[in-house]
């Protein structure tokens, strides 16, 4: 289940990428009157600004829902029949080593200027 979800997040994820390249910016209608008329000729002048904006909403809303699901499903990882009870927290499950401190030198063998 958590690898279907993962699919769908990361094909919304391309979704809205590709979608938020394609739209036109606001500036975008300033080169229209230097020979890029062309630019609306699929969807007409404001039909594809409508259906980009609402596609990109839509994948939007579907990437944030497979966000929420994924974390959801991260944080309520079951082993076996048994929630793992200290995976709560990175800090729970760091081991601590004993620090070893390094020997003195022996005397004498300092290094002697020249």
């Amino acid at each position: 289940m958590e690898k279907l979800i993962l699919v769908i997040h990361v094909l919304a994820a391309l979704g809205v990428i590709g979608l938020v390249l394609l739209q036109h910016g606001k500036g975008a209608d300033m080169g229209a009157s230097f020979g890029s008329g062309a630019s609306g000729s699929l969807f007409g002048v404001s039909g594809s600004a409508n259906f980009m904006s609402k596609a990109t909403a839509i994948f939007v809303m579907i990437f944030f829902s497979t966000s929420l699901t994924l974390a959801y499903m991260s944080s309520h990882r079951v082993s076996g029949s048994v929630v793992k009870a200290n995976a709560t927290s990175v800090v729970n499950s760091t081991k601590v080593s004993p620090v070893v401190i390094a020997p003195k030198a022996p005397a004498g063998t300092e290094d002697i200027p020249k």
